[in-house]
Parts: structure tokens; C-alpha cells; sequence
């Protein structure tokens, strides 16, 4: 079976990351949200969708 580094490398920081907060999703997405506001690169923030009505 082939290997891919990167993937690995990647799995393996996700993994710390949870474990260093408990698996706790919550503090993970707050964690994420003060890096990237800490960053000072801008983000884009789209509106929701508006479902398409589809007729029967």
C-alpha cells in the first residue's frame, strides 16, 4: 500500500492539536478563529445560501 508523507504529516498535527485540547471541537474552532484573526491576513465570510426552490 502506498504511503503519502504529506497526508501523514497532516494527520499527525490534527491529532496533536486534538489531543492538546481534549478533542473538545468547540475550543479547537475558538483556537482556530484567534490564529486567524491573529494572522492579520484578511478572510472572506459569505453569506448563507438561500435554498433553491424547486418546483414538482
Amino acid at each position: 500500500m502506498l504511503t503519502n508523507e504529506i497526508l501523514e504529516e497532516i494527520y499527525q498535527y490534527r491529532e496533536a492539536q486534538a489531543e492538546s485540547f481534549n478533542y473538545d471541537v468547540s475550543a479547537i474552532f475558538k483556537d482556530s478563529r484567534a490564529r486567524q484573526a491573529q494572522s492579520g491576513r484578511p478572510s472572506v465570510s459569505l453569506p448563507p445560501k438561500q435554498p433553491i426552490a424547486r418546483s414538482k
